[in-house]
């Protein structure tokens, strides 16, 4: 990586993918390996093609391989859901949640935990999440209209997010049940662990759906950076773009958090490290931001396994320890620019 800073941008801008794909096949060997259970991993990958199901088969297919498939889904999912929004509003501050829909999912699961559902129905919880996804996205088009502006849109999504943090608060207050409301609590923390290939399943439909969507209007974001009217005078739709690169990020996110819960911080902070790479240009940097996300979302689920001690620490309070200050930084950056 040291190498790849030193080199030209035209080499730097080459180099990049190949340079994430390998950190990303390293990290997902590791994530295979890495856990309580302690195997030789390629040993029991024999064993697995073999069709030999020993116990640290089934712990490496039933247990490891949807929690590092998952997590390379939505770590990707957010990484290029940030920089479609930062792209789309050319905002370096904005970032996936913007829109509300994380808020509404989370309402969506919280709801049926609150009523019990999800331990008649396992799969009741990421089918909640994301049935409040769909509602937050409905509400959102109802209040800001079919042809709104991006900022009446963020409007309308911050206005249903409060709304749907309001509500899990209410579901909290009036548990009458406190290892459900422990649950809830735990749930929004955000967590790959205990996730089954059900999981990956459900939402894998839902987040590629999201991501053709982001990627379609790649070239269109490029042009963005000229303004709306030069856009649209280079023969771009912009209402139809707003509409899908919008729809997408919410269609994959929703899916993403209705599985996993909150994990913040990784649509933000990921597009910044990469900008430089790829010369600024938004629609270079959809692609690897959502190989870097991956990376770093498998980083921080690496991180918590090896930093717990009984008690799992959850990966979405480990990117926001790790975020929150990045965030800091990067505004007192911008403050010390406009100076």
């Amino acid at each position: 990586m040291t190498q790849l800073l030193k080199q030209t941008p035209q080499k730097k801008e080459r180099a990049l993918i190949p340079v994430l794909l390998f950190v990303l096949g390293i990290t997902c060997l590791c994530s295979l390996a890495i856990g309580s259970a302690k195997f030789p991993l390629f040993e029991t990958l024999d064993q697995l093609f073999k069709r030999n199901f020993s116990q640290a088969v089934l712990i490496l297919w039933e247990i490891r391989f949807p929690r590092t498939l998952l997590g390379i889904l939505v770590g990707a999912t957010l990484g290029l859901a940030g920089a479609a929004m930062q792209g789309l509003l050319r905002n370096p501050l904005a970032s996936p949640g913007v829109l509300g829909v994380s808020g509404g999912a989370s309402f969506g699961a919280v709801l049926v935990m609150y009523t019990g559902l999800a331990k008649a129905f396992p799969l009741a919880l990421p089918l909640g999440g994301m049935m409040g996804a769909l509602l937050a996205i409905i509400l959102i088009y109802i209040f800001a209209g079919m042809n709104s502006s991006v900022q009446t849109l963020i409007l309308a999504g911050v206005a249903v997010n409060s709304f749907s943090v309001a509500a899990t608060s209410l579901a909290l207050n009036l548990s009458a049940d406190p290892h459900a409301a422990i649950e809830i609590i735990f749930w929004q923390m955000g967590s790959l662990a205990n996730r089954s290939f059900d999981h990956v399943m459900m939402a894998l439909p839902i987040m590629l759906t999201g991501w053709v969507l982001i990627f379609w209007d790649a070239r269109a974001l490029r042009a963005l950076t000229l303004g709306e009217e030069t856009a649209s005078t280079l023969g771009f739709h912009m209402k139809m773009v707003k509409l899908r690169l919008v729809l997408g990020t919410m269609l994959s996110v929703g899916a993403a958090v209705s599985v996993t819960g909150s994990i913040g911080f990784i649509g933000l902070v990921v597009p910044h490290i990469l900008r430089p790479f790829v010369g600024n240009d938004p629609s270079k940097l959809l692609g690897v931001s959502a190989i870097a996300g991956a990376i770093l979302l498998l980083w921080a689920d690496l991180a918590v396994r090896l930093l717990s001690t009984g008690v799992e620490l959850k990966i979405g309070v480990l990117t926001s320890m790790i975020g929150a200050p990045f965030f800091l930084m990067l505004i007192y950056k911008m403050k010390k620019d406009m100076v």
